[in-house]
């Protein structure tokens, strides 16, 4: 797994982490390039930030939930580090996806512009009255999107503290807006624009200034 570690302004060796993964055809150099490791060091936050992308092969055979866990996760874990996971549309998606195999494992899940799936999932929650009524049946272990939606519906206190945000215009919005509805509205902000950096940056930003805690 290719990863970049931007430590925290102060070097704090008890800084927090935030591990984020970036959308398809997405470089981690386009989080640098997008200001999101300046807007951290301008605030001071004590947190440093870890950028991972899995490898081609490891997405088609999904043998990245196990090394994300192994190469970046478990030792953040072991460091007694808190810890946030998130990322851009498809990292969003398997950002959502790791912490329904791993819920323990994660402090937070910070989704921006998340893609979540194909809309035949989400077409029959939004045919239901919310999410809880959804009948999902028993997902397999290589159905993403139900695995993910299960998660979202059986999530129960203390959850991990949850940022969602999304354009107004983004092509995937009718799915985010069905997450956003299941969550409680704390959690989720909706800005303009669409599924596009600008937009991408400004809610980073958001997250930073009211999400984040140490």
């Amino acid at each position: 797994m290719q990863t970049r570690r931007i430590p925290a302004w102060s070097g704090d060796a008890r800084a927090g982490c935030i591990v984020l993964l970036p959308g398809a055809h997405q470089e981690l150099g386009d989080f640098e390039r997008g200001g999101f490791d300046a807007a951290m060091h301008q605030r001071h936050l004590p947190w440093e930030l870890v950028l991972a992308a899995p490898q081609l092969a490891h997405l088609t055979d999904r043998s990245w939930l196990v090394r994300l866990h192994e190469e970046i996760i478990g030792p953040v874990r072991e460091r007694g580090q808190a810890l946030w996971l998130g990322g851009i549309s498809l990292g969003a998606f398997m950002a959502l996806r790791f912490a329904a195999e791993h819920p323990g494992a994660i402090d937070g899940l910070c989704l921006l512009a998340p893609y979540l799936g194909s809309r035949i999932v989400a077409a029959e929650i939004a045919r239901c009255d919310s999410l809880q009524s959804w009948q999902a049946g028993l997902p397999v272990d290589d159905d993403d999107e139900r695995q993910i939606w299960c998660y979202v519906r059986g999530l129960r206190p203390p959850p991990p503290r949850i940022f969602l945000g999304f354009g107004g215009s983004d092509r995937f919005a009718d799915s985010q807006r069905l997450l956003a509805r299941a969550l409680p509205p704390a959690c989720s902000r909706q800005i303009d624009g669409g599924h596009e950096w600008p937009v991408w940056r400004q809610l980073w930003d958001h997250f930073l200034d009211h999400h984040l805690q140490p």
